[in-house]
């Protein structure tokens, strides 16, 4: 007699429905400035989700751009809109058709849901979706609340289970840590190859600290907060650090930050040159300014090879500035590749024949995608040190909590900073549940 098929059929789970109140505080962005907390309802998960206590929440670059403007660039809020994207909580309640989920599991949340059904999606370039739903974002409307709130429901898919050893708060930073994956693995740099990083941020650091891990030998990372720089070398980062100095004020378009900095250390390296106003002046700036980043790794002279063209193999650009932007194409080698990792100044004047006559690559990146599973891997690893390069603790990026849903306005304010009250880095400000 043949096997019954019934034996292939995994068994079903029954939904396991949530002890909690059907109401949930919410954080609630109403337009610039105006963050409200509010009560709302929530339903039970619906098939194929997962309800999720939000635990640890951490501030983007975006987030506080729609907390200051009601906007993200190009993109405008039309509704009251519940900000946060870099999530993880514990699972308690679990819906109809979800299987390998239990109440109390650990997660990071991937809040950019995809349709899963077009050709993009089918290809595994999912970020690319034109039907994606990005948790925070005013791109889609109704605009897709974010993980500012006690409670969400989300697909299971997009939940990522966690080792017990790694805190919510690393596990929130997965999701620029992805960003980070996702812009290594577009510029497939090979062992030894040298990097460039221009820009500091959480971002940045993080796709220096993913460059050394791919193999680069020498990464040197940019910014004009000495505070980072020094940071990103102290934490072992990036192996050479470059601080850039702030333009005057009449010049401010060129290189923008909000917030107060940390001052430039004694003896800080500058570029022998500030910046004009001119295109043409910005440009001989910024050849200026990439050759003195690049005399940081230059070799002995005895090593050199007088038909090698200067230029590091990949520059990862994560300010989104057109400066840097120029910057960027003048320390690239010919036949070396740009990374446009930062979303910043959407129309730029770029001296294209730097890149088209020296083929140097110009990728861009969009968020993320197929990274999760590597970021978990890589923060299951660092409780081995072993030989070679171990990824920086995450937790050690956190430098300022925020106890529950009710101090998100003074975390937004201090998350567009660059140092506190007393003197201390800001790097990445988290509300905590």
């Amino acid at each position: 007699m043949a096997p019954s098929a019934m034996a292939d059929i995994a068994p079903m789970q029954l939904p396991v429905y949530s002890k909690h109140s059907n109401k949930v505080n919410a954080s609630v962005l109403h337009g610039p400035r105006d963050l409200r907390l509010e009560v709302r309802n929530i339903e039970e998960p619906g098939p194929g989700e997962l309800q999720i206590a939000i635990k640890s929440t951490g501030i983007c670059g975006s987030d506080v751009s729609y907390y200051k403007k009601f906007a993200n660039g190009d993109l405008c809020a039309c509704a009251p809109l519940s900000l946060g994207h870099e999530s993880s909580g514990t699972v308690v309640a679990i819906g109809s058709q979800v299987n390998g989920f239990r109440v109390g599991d650990r997660v990071a949340l991937e809040v950019g849901v995809p349709c899963g059904q077009c050709g993009i999606c089918r290809k595994g370039r999912y970020n690319l979706c034109k039907r994606m739903r990005f948790r925070s974002s005013a791109k889609s409307i109704p605009h897709y609340q974010g993980t500012l709130q006690e409670r969400i429901n989300h697909p299971a898919n997009w939940c990522h289970k966690l080792p017990e050893h790694v805190s919510f708060e690393a596990a929130a930073l997965l999701e620029p840590l992805s960003v980070a994956i996702h812009a290594v693995n577009r510029a497939s740099p090979t062992p030894g190859s040298t990097a460039l990083v221009i820009g500091a941020g959480t971002v940045g650091l993080l796709t220096a600290a993913m460059a050394r891990q791919s193999g680069c030998t020498s990464v040197t990372i940019t910014d004009v907060d000495a505070g980072r720089v020094n940071y990103a070398i102290k934490k072992g980062f990036a192996t050479h650090g470059f601080v850039v100095p702030r333009p005057s004020r009449s010049n401010s378009s060129v290189y923008t930050d909000s917030g107060s900095s940390t001052p430039l250390e004694s003896g800080a390296t500058t570029p022998a040159s500030l910046f004009p106003s001119t295109i043409h002046d910005q440009l001989e700036s910024a050849k200026s300014l990439a050759l003195e980043i690049l005399s940081l790794t230059k070799l002995p002279a005895n090593l050199q090879d007088d038909d090698e063209d200067e230029g590091v193999d990949v520059t990862f650009e994560c300010t989104g500035k057109e400066a840097c932007m120029h910057t960027s194409l003048y320390a690239t080698r010919p036949g070396g590749k740009v990374i446009m990792v930062g979303m910043g100044t959407p129309i730029q004047t770029l001296p294209m024949s730097a890149a088209h006559l020296r083929e140097v690559d110009i990728l861009g990146i969009f968020r993320y995608a197929n990274t999760y599973g590597t970021g978990v891997r890589l923060l299951s690893a660092q409780r081995y040190c072993g030989a070679g390069f171990t990824l920086p603790s995450l937790d050690d990026m956190v430098t300022h909590k925020f106890k529950g849903l009710g101090a998100a306005k003074k975390a937004f304010e201090l998350a567009s900073k660059t140092v506190d009250d007393d003197g201390n880095l800001v790097l990445k400000v988290v509300i905590e549940a």
